[in-house]
């Protein structure tokens, strides 16, 4: 098979040839349908000491063959994948909460992942798409999920005002649940002109360009005068979880979905003297993947302005490099 690896941190990844995986008991062949690129792929390429790891953690794909054991899938069968391949038996597991697994192993750093026509995955990570749901939206919802998951974790109130720092993948994806949850104003910050329009699309009902308005008194202008009660983070970048802090009103809600792998520097007083409750957010739950793949189904979002463009695995390693600078995709999805 061929598949993108990495090569070394910070290098492009380089499209080789693989012999093809064979799934060992509780494991199916999974033939890669389609796979997302993700910012912490991006992040994370730059710093994992891992020559020849395939990445790649969005996926869907179809069964090609089973390993051992396997009952409930058979050659044709179309699922997502969790990017977190579980025990299956710890309480952890047992309650949907994958991502407390003790011996999870992740998708794409732990485990070879979806840069590849090929891969194996268990079984019981893999979780059915229907015919409703294409390629397109099946890689999709593993970033849906997490977006999901962030609004919970925001525990949005009907009526809330939400400011949303990022407009990419995970910040319009979030626009686009705020508004599902109840939220009344949606307000996406991004300096990319057609980021802000994305976002516009899915669901955020005012952006604003951080390079040309202050956005703390442009967010507060939106909500007639008064600031937005919560302020989540979908950058991921060294300094945002601070702007964060300086932009959200006293006694507000800080919600940081955006993945930093650097080191990052905060000001604990301004958290402090706004008794601000700031909360993290990663990954998602088991029923919250399931209700993305039903919400998809039953065609009750609209998520396909969300992607951008769509390319094969000899325009990854350019298109990958291409996505670490500023630029104007959101979701870009590899067809392997």
């Amino acid at each position: 098979m061929r598949a993108a690896v990495l090569t070394e941190p910070g290098a492009p990844l380089a499209v080789v040839d693989l012999e093809d995986p064979t799934p060992t008991a509780g494991e199916v062949l999974l033939q890669v349908d389609a796979c997302g690129i993700c910012g912490s792929d991006l992040h994370a390429a730059d710093v994992l000491p891992l020559p020849g790891l395939v990445m790649g953690h969005e996926l869907c794909g179809t069964v090609v063959d089973v390993g051992p054991g396997v009952e409930g899938w058979a050659p044709g069968d179309r699922a997502a994948v969790l990017s977190l391949a579980t025990c299956g038996t710890c309480a952890a597991c047992l309650t949907g909460r994958v991502r407390k697994c003790a011996t999870a192993q992740m998708v794409g750093i732990e485990r070879p992942g979806g840069y590849a026509e090929l891969t194996t995955m268990p079984a019981r990570d893999l979780h059915r798409l229907p015919d409703a749901v294409d390629a397109r939206l099946g890689a999709l919802v593993e970033p849906l999920a997490v977006a999901l998951h962030t609004v919970q974790r925001a525990e949005i109130g009907i009526g809330d005002n939400a400011l949303v720092l990022g407009g990419g993948p995970i910040g319009a994806a979030v626009a686009l649940w705020l508004r599902q949850a109840g939220a009344h104003e949606v307000i996406v910050s991004d300096p990319v002109a057609h980021r802000r329009e994305l976002s516009l699309a899915v669901g955020a009902t005012a952006v604003i360009d951080p390079v040309a308005e202050d956005v703390a008194s442009a967010a507060a202008a939106r909500c007639g005068g008064a600031p937005p009660k919560h302020v989540i983070e979908c950058v991921g970048l060294p300094g945002l979880i601070q702007h964060a802090a300086d932009v959200a009103p006293v006694d507000g809600i800080v919600t940081v979905a955006g993945v930093c792998m650097a080191p990052d520097q905060v000001v604990p007083f301004t958290m402090m003297a706004k008794e601000l409750d700031v909360r993290f957010a990663f990954y998602y739950t088991r029923p919250e993947f399931d209700a993305v793949i039903d919400l998809l189904a039953r065609g009750r979002v609209d998520v396909e302005p969300l992607v951008t463009d769509e390319i094969g695995l000899d325009q990854l390693p350019d298109t990958f490099e291409a996505l670490k600078r500023p630029s104007e995709q959101c979701k870009v999805l590899i067809t392997p």
